[in-house]
């Protein structure tokens, strides 16, 4: 099934490094270079797979509704972080999944979205945000479009990866579609606070890995945000394993790389223990695809 026995992988989580008074630009920039000797790191040391969190270049800046964030959005591959994260991924051989806010080639139309780069620095593709949340705090559909990505799963040269963000970890569906697409290691890049939701974090994808039966990890900010200080990010990023058991878990309040080797035999074993894939019964769920 999977290319190697073994997967090192790698995930950052991060505060924001610079004040919302400054322009998208400079934020950007600046959350470019507090990135930089984390990758470089993730690359000495041999991490095969990186994945930062949501949204890694910017503020989570949904409780504003400001339209000034739009000018925070780049082209995906064309845009200077994918361009970037190009080279670094070629430089160290390691496949990088870079979530960053996307504009659409149609004017004033943008994604919240993850480009998969390989590791030869070649763009294989990128997965928009499926779901969409709009509650007080998080008014999301202020900022992004709902992705139609048709749950793609990318043969990089290590593994075969899918990748969900943040919101959409909450829908068991698109689990399912990644693992039937074949996906053996799906990333959830996230930004998420204290309350009903930290609760649901250590839930949810352990959930998800022992019913599809591949790896997952989960990616969180940390630190409080202002101006607007929703909440704390509690960082607390993992590794979980086929089985539904968290493997290797950062702090819930530091900037940190997390590296974790991911034994890809497990996918294999588990599936034969547990023959979810067989006994489902797509037949007897049409309520789910039913509109009304």
């Amino acid at each position: 099934m999977t290319k190697k026995a073994t997967l090192r992988g790698g995930i950052i989580q991060l505060a924001l490094k610079s004040s919302t008074d400054n322009d998208p630009e400079t934020i950007r920039q600046t959350m470019i270079e507090a990135h930089i000797p984390y990758i470089r790191e993730a690359g000495e040391k041999g991490v095969q797979v990186l994945c930062f969190q949501e949204v890694f270049t910017q503020p989570y800046f949904c409780p504003s509704q400001d339209p000034k964030w739009y000018a925070s959005a780049e082209a995906i591959p064309n845009g200077p972080t994918v361009k970037l994260m190009q080279e670094f991924a070629a430089e160290y051989k390691m496949v990088i999944v870079v979530p960053i806010y996307e504009k659409d080639e149609v004017t004033g139309v943008y994604y919240n979205t993850a480009a998969v780069i390989d590791a030869d620095g070649s763009y294989l593709g990128k997965y928009r945000k499926t779901h969409i949340p709009q509650v007080a705090g998080f008014w999301e559909k202020f900022f992004f479009k709902p992705g139609a990505s048709d749950w793609p799963v990318f043969d990089t040269q290590y593994c075969k990866l899918g990748v969900y963000i943040c919101y959409d970890r909450h829908f068991p569906e698109g689990w399912r579609a990644l693992a039937l697409n074949g996906a053996e290691y799906i990333v959830n890049p996230s930004a998420t606070v204290a309350g009903l939701s930290e609760y649901l974090w250590k839930l949810e994808q352990p959930a998800s890995a022992a019913a599809n039966g591949c790896w997952i990890a989960a990616i969180n900010r940390v630190g409080r945000e202002q101006p607007w200080d929703i909440g704390e990010f509690y960082g607390q990023s993992y590794f979980v394993n086929p089985r539904g058991q968290i493997e290797k878990e950062a702090s819930r309040d530091q900037d940190e790389l997390l590296i974790h080797d991911m034994d890809m035999s497990m996918i294999q074993e588990v599936r034969n223990n547990w023959q979810f894939f067989r006994d489902r019964r797509p037949e007897a769920y049409t309520r789910l695809t039913d509109l009304e």
